[in-house]
């Protein structure tokens, strides 16, 4: 059952690194935005993920998954997804830069809407869960 645990969270950090790599490829080569924006934008993203699977995979979700399936998606997705070391990265070039507002700028919205978007997946999971097994509310 260890190894299993194991290689769930590595297939997922690797699944997971690969999307955030892809993202900010999109994001700064075809989009042509900030490398800033690909960072916030996997932080947000993987916060929504993160907080939508526990809720709806939690003692009072309505899919039942193992720890196996539950880690793969939260440690080693969202894991790999996710990159706080990169946004503290990105906010202390900018404290060397000398850029003091959008550093702080920065990491205040990254914060704020990883959080606002947590709570978006939580609502939107606990909503969710309370429907009836067969997916439609009554009428």
């Amino acid at each position: 059952m260890a190894m299993r645990l194991y290689l769930a969270v590595g297939c997922g950090a690797a699944i997971g690194s690969l999307a955030r790599f892809l993202s900010g490829y999109v994001i700064v080569s075809l989009l042509g935005l900030n490398a800033l924006c690909s960072t916030a934008f996997v932080n947000v993203v993987g916060s929504w993920v993160i907080m939508a699977f526990a809720t709806l995979t939690g003692p009072d979700g309505r899919l039942m998954v193992g720890p196996v399936t539950r880690n793969f998606v939260m440690a080693g997705f969202c894991g790999g997804l996710t990159t706080f070391s990169a946004m503290s990265l990105d906010t202390f070039i900018l404290l060397f830069e000398g850029d003091l507002r959008l550093a702080a700028t920065y990491l205040v919205s990254v914060v704020v809407l990883s959080l606002a978007a947590a709570w978006l997946g939580y609502l939107m999971a606990s909503r969710l869960n309370r429907l009836p097994k067969g997916g439609q509310a009554n009428s």
